[in-house]
């Protein structure tokens, strides 16, 4: 694992919510820890993992997501998986 993946991690765990995660290299990042993500048609992305699956609205312009309602439903899926910066 290289630092950049544990960095990504750690910004969706940051407090206060970070609003400015970087699409591309957060899907990087959960593919090298062994997610399978499908992006649709209707720039949404489902994420697969360990059995659990969530659905995020992917940025339409710019490649950062901004809202803090996805970054804290994405943080809750990822400690289900136990993918935390503390297990990385």
């Amino acid at each position: 694992m290289s630092h950049k993946h544990r960095a990504i991690i750690e910004k969706v765990f940051a407090h206060p919510i970070a609003t400015n995660v970087d699409w591309k290299k957060l899907q990087h990042t959960l593919e090298h820890f062994g997610a399978t993500i499908e992006v649709s048609n209707s720039n949404k992305a489902k994420i697969f993992f360990k059995d659990q699956e969530l659905v995020l609205g992917l940025p339409h312009h710019g490649h950062e997501l901004a809202d803090k309602a996805d970054i804290t439903q994405l943080r809750h899926f990822l400690e289900t998986v136990g993918l935390t910066p503390d297990a990385v």
